[in-house]
């Protein structure tokens, strides 16, 4: 079993490039984590999250494990969109397992808490980031910069449209560092536990 962490940003643009990017890194950990079983811990946040489990269920039978960070009512609040509002029921209603965390002292511990949980208990982590440092405590910058001190494989998509040139022509990810792979294993690594 492969279990894929996600994390990223809430506003996206270019979603369409962005979720080509997603198939290419879910290709990569297919290769990179030969495994019969998929699985997917989101918190299903706007976003990256609700964009790569739709992805990831799209094309293939994965495990869904949706940690969340409040109660579904008070995590919504968050949400600015309601289509966003509407796709979180509709995924939540297909997870496999959905934890409720320990409440936390306040909404930034409460999202610190899930980043940490979605990092903990993945053997690879899928970052949508732009680079840039977090804008709050606990935010994709923060998850990336944790992966990377324990040096969990990290595949990183970098969003092209944030002040940068969007270059023209057909997708090419791996390129102009919009998507980049960081400590992938050439073998598969030893099975992990169940979580």
């Amino acid at each position: 079993m492969v279990v894929i962490g996600v994390t990223g940003h809430r506003f996206l643009d270019e979603v369409d490039r962005i979720a080509a990017c997603i198939d290419q890194a879910l290709q990569r950990i297919e290769e990179a984590f030969p495994s019969e079983s998929v699985t997917i811990v989101s918190p299903l946040a706007e976003g990256t999250d609700q964009v790569f489990v739709q992805r990831a269920l799209a094309h293939r039978r994965v495990h869904l494990v949706v940690p969340l960070p409040l109660s579904p009512e008070e995590y919504l609040e968050d949400f600015v969109s309601g289509e966003a509002r509407a796709l979180f029921w509709r995924l939540l209603a297909r997870a496999d397992e959905v934890i409720h965390l320990p409440p936390a002292p306040t909404r930034d511990a409460a999202y610190a808490a899930v980043g940490r949980y979605v990092l903990d208990r993945c053997d690879v982590l899928v970052a949508v980031w732009d680079g840039q440092p977090a804008r709050g405590p606990g935010g994709t910058a923060d998850v990336v910069a944790l992966a990377r001190e324990g040096g969990k494989p990290l595949a990183w998509i970098r969003p092209t449209s944030h002040g940068l040139e969007v270059p023209h022509g057909p997708l090419r990810c791996e390129t102009e560092g919009s998507i980049r792979f960081e400590r992938f294993p050439s073998t598969a690594p030893a099975a992990r536990p169940h979580l």
